[in-house]
């Protein structure tokens, strides 16, 4: 049997244990700072001078002073001091509205991205990107203006990274 969980390596509590409320509490902490997580900022490679308790920080890959050894872990500041949770694949933190989510795939921390797919009603509406579609030529004079229309959705759709550019 292991002293902690295997997520988020919470301590657990063991028979005839002393101070089991140590235990308990560093537990309940870890868990406050990761439920509904959200970060003050990513790749932060210093500790800020003057955090608040909550607060939470994505670090960089050449953490300084009390944030050394924890490269792209979660740091999170409470009364007790810094506490630092290793990122799992899949972890989401909430960055703000400027930035939107900060993901945690294949090691690194990817920020301001959307990853998966998008349904409405059950329905796929965006995907993985699909090859480009040529640009139409030819025909006769009549259809310059259906040209110039599909042209311009063609445009719209590369711009929003919806298709891949020609």
């Amino acid at each position: 049997m292991t002293d902690t969980t295997d997520r988020l390596a919470l301590p657990l509590l063991v028979a005839g244990q002393a101070q089991k409320e140590m235990h308990h509490n560093e537990a309940i902490t870890v868990l406050d700072l990761m439920t509904q997580a959200a970060a003050e900022a990513i790749g932060t490679d210093a500790p800020p001078a003057a955090p608040l308790a909550g607060q939470c920080w994505i670090v960089g890959d050449a953490p300084t002073d009390a944030w050394l050894g924890h490269a792209r872990a979660i740091a999170g500041w409470t009364e007790g001091g810094w506490r630092f949770v290793a990122p799992r694949e899949g972890m989401r933190l909430w960055l703000g509205e400027a930035i939107g989510f900060a993901l945690f795939i294949d090691g690194s921390w990817r920020a301001g991205e959307t990853h998966g797919r998008v349904f409405v009603s059950g329905e796929q509406i965006v995907g993985p990107r699909e090859t480009g579609i040529a640009e139409p030529v030819g025909g006769i004079v009549v259809d310059a203006e259906a040209r110039a229309a599909v042209s311009a959705v063609l445009v719209a759709l590369r711009a929003h990274g919806l298709i891949e550019p020609d």
